[in-house]
């Protein structure tokens, strides 16, 4: 269901040809990278926080990791990862296949600057095993993103 709402919307702005799935799960940075045949870091790994109990997408490359202390000073609390047993509850993706697009609509999303680096990158599109692939831009502007941010090492 969730793959099917981020095909749609995509096919909504005449992009649904850039949706990309796989037999096998890309549902790590290693295994999409594997699948699409790019490096890590073109993948836009999308990561679940709790933030005031609020749900929090971070949208990241694929080769670096949260910084604890960037983190914090930016949103105020050290970072709590949404459980995995609540990660549809509270942004209506499962584990390994959430994304940036079609999110519940209290999920606030931050694209992390390390995304910067490649001129095209690879966010899931709503499942384990499917990709879309954008430009840094075009991420801004399909996703509602809130701000560009630097929480990564």
């Amino acid at each position: 269901m969730s793959f099917e709402k981020v095909k749609n919307y995509f096919e909504s702005l005449s992009l649904g040809g850039r949706i990309k799935t796989f037999e096998d799960s890309s549902a790590t940075v290693e295994m999409a990278a594997r699948a699409i045949g790019c490096e890590i870091d073109q993948i836009a790994k999308t990561l679940s926080f709790l933030v005031s109990d609020l749900p929090v997408l971070i949208v990241a490359a694929g080769n670096v990791r949260i910084d604890n202390r960037k983190f914090k000073a930016f949103f105020h609390q050290k970072p709590k990862m949404i459980p995995g047993e609540l990660v549809n509850e509270y942004t209506g993706y499962d584990s390994g296949g959430v994304c940036p697009f079609e999110v519940k609509p209290d999920v606030k999303i931050y694209l992390d600057v390390s995304l910067k680096n490649n001129e095209i990158i690879y966010p899931g599109a709503g499942s384990g095993n499917s990709i879309v692939e954008l430009s840094a831009g075009e991420l801004e502007k399909y996703t509602g993103y809130e701000q560009w941010v630097d929480v990564c090492k």
